[in-house]
């Protein structure tokens, strides 16, 4: 499985989303995600937003996630503070 696959899977299963995928070793990932459903929503639901959209990969062809999940406001938010 490449970073590529499962960016297209993410933003596949979660319109509207962007995703930046990393992963040197085909089974474990890092994940910048970030969607205006995760507005409202705690850490876990936003996690279980990705890993529905991932469906049964998860602990299969991806052994490790390890994910941020921003809505476009906190990935705004990140940003300004970077420049500062």
């Amino acid at each position: 499985m490449q970073p590529e696959d499962i960016k297209r899977l993410i933003e596949s299963g979660i319109p509207g989303c962007s995703a930046q995928v990393t992963g040197p070793d085909g089974t474990h990932f890092e994940a910048v995600i970030v969607s205006a459903q995760f507005a409202g929503k705690t850490m876990v639901q936003q996690h279980q937003l990705v890993y529905r959209a991932l469906g049964e990969l998860m602990g299969r062809e991806i052994h490790a996630l390890s994910m941020q999940t921003l809505t476009p406001e906190q990935r705004d938010q990140r940003a300004t503070a970077r420049q500062t």
